[in-house]
C-alpha cells in the first residue's frame, strides 16, 4: 500500500505546526504574561494570525496551491520581523524608525541567551514557513519535469 503522505504534506504540516506554535506564543506572551505588544508585533501578528486556518484548511483538503498566499505572506512578515530584531539589537538603529504608540519597539521583554528576544522567535518561525513554501514549490517543479 502506497503511503498517502508525500513530502509536500509533510512540509504543508510542518508550517502549520509552526504557525500554529507562534500564534499561541503570542497569545501567551500577550494574553497570560501581559507583556503588550509594540507597532511592529501587531504587524508581525497580522501575517501570522491567518496562517494556521489557512494551512490547515490546506492539510485537510490536500490543496498545495495554499502556498501562493502563505508564501508572500510570510516574506513580509520575515521582513518586519528582521526589521524588528535590528531595531533591538543594532545600537543606534532605533533611531531609524522609533515606534510613535506604547511600547517601544526596541523595547524587550525577554532576552534568552543574549539573542533570543521575541521578534527573533517570529523571523524563526517566518523562516521555516518560507523554506517549506519554497521546499513545496521546488518538489512541484520536479514532479512537473517527471511527469507525474
Amino acid at each position: 500500500m502506497k503511503n498517502p503522505l508525500t513530502e509536500k504534506s509533510y512540509l504543508l504540516f510542518i508550517s502549520w505546526f509552526v504557525s500554529t506554535i507562534a500564534t499561541l506564543g503570542s497569545l501567551y506572551f500577550s494574553e497570560i504574561r501581559g507583556f503588550i505588544p509594540c507597532e511592529l508585533c501587531w504587524f508581525q501578528r497580522i501575517f501570522m494570525y491567518p496562517l494556521p486556518l489557512i494551512l490547515g484548511i490546506s492539510i485537510f483538503q490536500n490543496d498545495f496551491s495554499a502556498k501562493k498566499y502563505v508564501l508572500p505572506m510570510a516574506i513580509i512578515g520575515w521582513g518586519i520581523s528582521i526589521y524588528h530584531y535590528l531595531l533591538q539589537k543594532v545600537p543606534g538603529f532605533a533611531e531609524i524608525k522609533p515606534c510613535s504608540s506604547g511600547v517601544p519597539c526596541s523595547g524587550e521583554y525577554i532576552n534568552w541567551l543574549g539573542f533570543i528576544t521575541i521578534p527573533f522567535l517570529a523571523l524563526m518561525a517566518f523562516s521555516i514557513i518560507m523554506v517549506s513554501m519554497i521546499g513545496i514549490y521546488i518538489k512541484e517543479r520536479k514532479e512537473k519535469v517527471k511527469g507525474k
